[in-house]
């Protein structure tokens, strides 16, 4: 799957559903069939949704962990908290859990962010405020992370 682009505005419904922005069912068109997956973000208050294709990379990686070791074990179970299955509607929108709603902290007003290969689903207010609460940070964040020597292109 290539890398996804975009960040949209969009509304939930009253039950919690949403429709997903055009441009991004472009995108996500080849994954349509399979599905995709919903869960809590680890690090942020918003919901990420894999395509099924990138959620079954990912818990290959996970089943390798020994569940015999309690830190993976808890990990595991933190993790996984949440998860749902979902497949979009005959209109092409998806029904967001209401205990995921909860965990969002999703009004009316969602912000649908790529994240690479996954999509973040957002409050509108609670994602302007972390982008805001990042601006400052990030010039010394992006040297830190992409910024390394390239002593990998010296021959």
């Amino acid at each position: 799957m290539n890398s996804l682009i975009g960040t949209y505005e969009c509304r939930a419904d009253a039950k919690g559903r949403m429709m997903l922005p055009v441009a991004l069912k472009k995108q996500l068109a080849s994954s349509m069939d399979k599905g995709f997956v919903l869960k809590r973000a680890v690090f942020q208050p918003c919901l990420e949704l894999y395509p099924m294709d990138e959620w079954q990379a990912l818990m290959q990686k996970v089943n390798k962990l020994n569940r015999f070791k309690k830190k993976n074990n808890d990990f595991i179970r933190r993790f996984t908290a949440g998860v749902r299955a979902i497949d979009l509607d005959a209109s092409g929108r998806l029904l967001i859990p209401k205990d995921l709603v909860g965990f969002a902290g999703i009004s009316k007003e969602i912000v649908v962010s790529s994240a690479v290969n996954i999509v973040e689903i957002w409050d509108k207010d609670l994602y302007e405020k972390a982008i805001d609460d990042a601006a400052s940070d990030f010039a010394e964040l992006a040297e830190e992370v992409m910024g390394q020597d390239d002593v990998d292109d010296v021959s």
